[in-house]
């Protein structure tokens, strides 16, 4: 069980906030921190990270279709990610295969492989065990929080 009942003033081992709005910010991090380190923690075991993760699940979306990097770069959650190695590991692991563009030989086009939806699948399953058991909000209280979520984000360019 992931469960965490730690008040973020433990966490941080302080109370002094300059607001509610600078709590929740603070907030907002240290859980997204918090799920990132389980999350991580549970893929291990199948020798993934949480970006891998992520361009399988960006790959499973348009299966069987292929999709070049750049497509897959712009679907990241996390930006920053370098997509092109992410790619190369998921190569080694046989988890994709690579092929060059008929349209741009330039390009080069990506796709899921047996393994690779196999690997997704198992992982899945157990991401989504791991979220049921950690995440106590409501169908309603979710909604919610996305709604105020997507509000915070809403000058997001």
């Amino acid at each position: 069980m992931y469960i965490c009942s730690m008040k973020l003033e433990q966490a941080l081992k302080t109370s002094k906030f300059t607001s509610n709005r600078h709590k929740v910010g603070l907030n907002i991090l240290y859980t997204a921190w918090w799920m990132k380190t389980i999350i991580n923690t549970n893929l291990k075991q199948f020798g993934l990270t949480h970006e891998q993760y992520n361009v399988l699940r960006i790959l499973k979306g348009k299966h069987p279709e292929q999709m070049c990097v750049k497509d897959i770069a712009s679907r990241m959650i996390e930006k920053n990610s370098n997509v092109p190695r992410i790619i190369d590991k998921l190569f080694l692991k046989l988890f994709i295969q690579r092929i060059q563009s008929d349209i741009d030989g330039r390009q080069t086009m990506i796709s899921l492989t047996k393994a690779g939806l196999e690997i997704l699948d198992n992982t899945t399953k157990h991401i989504n065990q791991f979220e049921s058991n950690i995440n106590p909000l409501t169908e309603e209280e979710a909604h919610q929080l996305n709604n105020l979520l997507e509000k915070i984000r809403a000058e997001e360019e």
